[in-house]
C-alpha cells in the first residue's frame, strides 16, 4: 500500500512539473548559472535565536504588525504565514499592506487569505505555481517575485475583535547590486460588492499606468440556487471602447468547463467550491503567468455577474440574467509607473459575509443530549472554538446523535457547522426537528482537521428546536464512523 501510494504522488509531481515544462518554462532550467546578491530573511525568529524558541508575534486588535522593512536595491522571492487565532474569519480580518520605495499607499492591500489564493475568511490548502497552502489552509507560501529599487516595508493590520494569539512569518529576499531597468513593480489589490450592483458589469481592476496583467482570484457567495457563472470576462486594454479580450463564461476565464468542480492545477484551480445551493461559496483562481496582458497606459477588467434565474416551481426560467451575488476579488499586476491610490478598503468585518457572532457550541449542548449508540464526550483540539469539540464514537452506520437548541426570533437562517474531520469519521446528514438540511457532509481527511462547512437554509419559529446529526455510512478510505462536532450558527437572513 505504501509503494502504490509513493507511485501515486510521484506520477502527480510528474504530471505538475510536464504542465510547467510544457507551457514552455522549466523552472529549474537557470538553477546552475551563479546567483548576483545576498541571500537575506526577515522573519518572526526569537531575538534571542540562540537559545529562545518565542518565534512569533501576537497581534492585539486594532495593531498593525511590522514584518520587514527592506533596504533596496532587492527581490523578495518567497513569504510564508502561518497564524493561530482564535477568531472565526480571521484571513479576512488581517489586512496585509506592502509599500515600494517608501510610496504614500501600498501597492499591495489585501485581506490575507484573499491574497493567498482563498477567500470568504476561510483556511483550504490548494497547490498553484506561485501560491501554495498546505497543513489544512494554515501554511500559506507565495513565491510572486517583488522587486524593489530603494525599499520595501510589509504590514499587517489585525481589523478583528480578537487578538492573534501568534503570528510566523518568513519573507526571503535577495540583496542585488542593481534592477534591470524596465523591472516592474508587483501589485495586489481587493474588491468587493455585496452583492453585485445592478446594471453595471463587475469591476476587477482598473489600473493606470505601464504594465502586465497577472492573475485574478474571484471568490462568490450565491444568493439564489443554481449556475452564477455564466457572466463574460472583458479586458479594456489602453483605454480602448470595445475590449480586446472577450470571454465566454466565468468558468471558461478560469481554465474550467460546465461548472466548476474543486481542483488545483498550476495556473487555475477552484480551491474552494461548496455546491449550487443558495448561499454556497466558491472560490477560484486564474494566473496569466505564461499569458501575461501588457498594458501601455491603462487596464480595465470587468466581470458580468450573471447565471441561471429559476422560477418557484425549481424550472429554469432563464440562463443568462443579471444576478445579485456576493463577489469579491483580488487582481495581480505589475507596472512601472506609481499606481493610483486605490478606493478605499472595507473595514475588517465588513469585508465578512456571514456573523460569526452567535456561535452555538456543540460541548455546551452536550448535557442534554442523546446518542442512539456509542459514547460523546469532549475532546481537546486547540484549532475548535473553544479549545474542544463534541467527540461522539458510534461504530455502525445508522446511529443519532440529537440535542435541543433554543432560537430567539422567528426568521429564515442560514446554517453554518464547524465540523472536525479525521481518518475514523463517517457521513453525516444535519436534520432539524426531523427535516433533512442541505446535503450530507463527509468528514473523512487524512489528518485531524477543523473545517467550515455551509448545512444549508431553514425556516424556523422562535423557541425550541432538536438538531439530529444522523449517520449515513463513511467514505470508502475512512476507517471508522466518529463524528467530531465543533459549535454551529445560525446567520439570520431576513431583516
Amino acid at each position: 500500500m505504501k509503494r502504490l501510494l509513493q507511485g501515486i504522488l510521484g506520477l502527480m509531481a510528474w504530471f505538475f512539473i510536464n504542465e510547467i515544462q510544457m507551457a514552455g518554462a522549466n523552472p529549474l532550467e537557470d538553477l546552475p548559472l551563479l546567483k548576483e546578491g545576498r541571500a537575506r530573511r526577515a522573519s518572526s525568529s526569537d531575538p534571542n535565536w540562540k537559545d529562545g524558541n518565542w518565534d512569533a508575534r501576537p497581534v492585539p486588535p486594532g495593531t498593525d504588525l511590522v514584518l520587514a522593512e527592506l533596504e533596496g536595491p532587492g527581490q523578495i522571492n518567497h513569504i510564508w504565514f502561518t497564524i493561530s487565532s482564535p477568531e472565526k474569519g480571521y484571513p479576512r480580518l488581517l489586512l496585509l499592506r506592502m509599500y515600494w520605495d517608501d510610496e504614500p499607499s501600498p501597492s499591495v492591500e489585501c485581506p490575507v487569505g484573499d491574497f493567498f489564493g482563498v477567500g470568504h475568511g476561510m483556511d483550504i490548502p490548494f497547490s498553484s505555481l506561485p501560491v501554495a497552502v498546505t497543513s489544512e489552509g494554515r501554511a500559506r507560501n507565495c513565491y510572486w517575485p517583488m522587486p524593489f529599487r530603494e525599499s520595501a516595508r510589509i504590514t499587517v493590520t489585525n481589523e478583528g475583535n480578537e487578538s492573534v494569539h501568534a503570528f510566523y512569518w518568513y519573507i526571503d529576499w535577495m540583496e542585488l547590486p542593481r534592477l534591470r531597468e524596465k523591472t516592474a513593480y508587483f501589485h495586489a489589490q481587493y474588491r468587493q460588492e455585496f452583492p453585485t450592483m445592478m446594471g453595471q458589469n463587475y469591476l476587477l481592476a482598473d489600473i493606470e499606468g505601464r504594465g502586465h496583467y497577472v492573475g485574478t482570484v474571484l471568490s462568490v457567495r450565491q444568493h439564489a440556487a443554481s449556475w452564477w457563472g455564466e457572466g463574460d470576462d472583458f479586458f479594456f486594454v489602453d483605454g480602448e471602447r470595445d475590449p480586446s479580450l472577450k470571454g465566454t463564461g466565468s468558468e471558461d476565464y478560469f481554465c474550467d468547463a460546465w461548472g466548476f468542480r474543486r481542483m488545483e492545477r498550476p495556473y487555475y484551480g477552484v480551491p474552494l467550491m461548496e455546491g449550487y445551493d443558495p448561499f454556497s461559496r466558491t472560490t477560484a483562481y486564474r494566473w496569466h503567468i505564461p499569458d501575461p496582458i501588457p498594458f501601455e497606459k491603462c487596464l480595465r477588467v470587468e466581470m458580468e455577474h450573471k447565471g441561471v434565474h429559476l422560477n418557484e416551481d425549481g424550472s429554469m426560467r432563464t440562463g443568462f440574467e443579471e444576478r445579485a451575488d456576493d463577489f469579491s476579488s483580488v487582481a495581480f499586476w505589475y507596472q512601472i509607473e506609481p499606481h493610483k491610490p486605490f478606493p478605499d478598503m472595507p473595514r475588517g468585518h465588513d469585508r465578512l459575509n456571514i456573523d460569526y457572532s452567535n456561535l452555538i457550541e456543540a460541548e455546551v449542548l452536550m448535557e442534554r443530549a442523546e446518542a442512539t449508540e456509542g459514547i460523546f464526550d469532549r475532546q481537546e483540539i486547540d484549532t475548535c472554538s473553544s479549545g474542544g469539540h463534541c467527540f461522539w464514537r458510534p461504530l455502525q452506520p445508522g446511529q443519532t446523535l440529537s440535542m435541543p437548541f433554543e432560537v430567539q426570533a422567528t426568521g429564515r437562517y442560514l446554517m453554518v457547522a464547524f465540523m472536525v474531520h479525521s481518518w475514523d469519521y463517517g457521513i453525516y446528514q444535519f436534520e432539524v426537528n426531523g427535516t433533512p438540511v442541505g446535503t450530507t457532509l463527509d468528514l473523512f481527511n487524512d489528518s485531524v482537521s477543523l473545517k467550515e462547512r455551509s448545512v444549508g437554509v431553514l425556516d424556523l419559529e422562535a423557541g425550541k428546536h432538536i438538531l439530529t446529526l444522523r449517520n449515513h455510512g463513511k467514505n470508502v478510505n475512512s476507517t471508522g464512523y466518529f463524528c467530531g462536532f465543533d459549535a454551529f450558527l445560525l446567520n439570520r437572513l431576513d431583516p
